[in-house]
């Protein structure tokens, strides 16, 4: 009987996932999931910091830094922790999900930022070289604002034919990329839809 109320129970939970998006808070608790990045992994002189803040209840992750494209640089970053044999909660999430039949069609953000551009990268398990990803920019503002962003629309940094596989996802990142600029982005939640 226990097996059963079990099996249950996981079943109900799956049903869930695949009804619902997928909703992923900054919580102090995910924080650790999380970990900055720059370009001077590769000798670059980029320089930032990425802290977890609160307004209120909310949480977020705050990506502040110079961008510089000197010594071949030009990011900073914060991105999830990677392992193969621990994923991050969202990963095995989102690996499971089905929505009546279709996958997840893209990444959802709350974010606010100076204006500037940013963007997010997502590796997958096919894309093994740190300059092998898939990206898609957005806009920021002073004010809170829910982006959207289509994982048909995400772009290949190797010009793959092969699209974006969302079963496949191992790396996301928010990356202020590609130009000497100041960054300052916040982001208060990640969801898949």
């Amino acid at each position: 009987m226990k097996a059963i109320l079990l099996v249950l129970l996981v079943l109900t939970q799956s049903v869930t996932y695949a009804q619902d998006i997928l909703e992923f808070p900054i919580e102090p608790k995910m924080a650790k999931e999380w970990k900055y990045q720059s370009d001077q992994v590769m000798g670059g002189v980029s320089k930032g910091s990425t802290s977890l803040m609160q307004d209120g209840d909310m949480f977020y992750l705050r990506l502040t830094g110079d961008v510089s494209t000197k010594n071949n640089g030009g990011f900073v970053q914060f991105r999830s922790k990677v392992s193969l044999f621990n994923k991050p909660e969202m990963f095995q999430l989102i690996h499971k999900a089905n929505k009546e039949g279709k996958g997840l069609e893209g990444v959802r953000l709350n974010v606010r930022g100076n204006g500037e551009t940013y963007h997010v990268m997502i590796r997958t398990y096919l894309t093994w070289s740190p300059s092998d990803y898939y990206y898609h920019t957005f806009e920021t503002s002073p004010n809170w604002q829910q982006v959207d962003l289509p994982f048909n629309k995400f772009k290949s940094s190797k010009y793959r034919q092969r699209g974006l596989e969302v079963n496949q996802i191992r790396d996301f990142s928010v990356v202020a990329y590609g130009r000497d600029f100041r960054s300052d982005v916040s982001v208060s939640e990640i969801s898949f839809y």
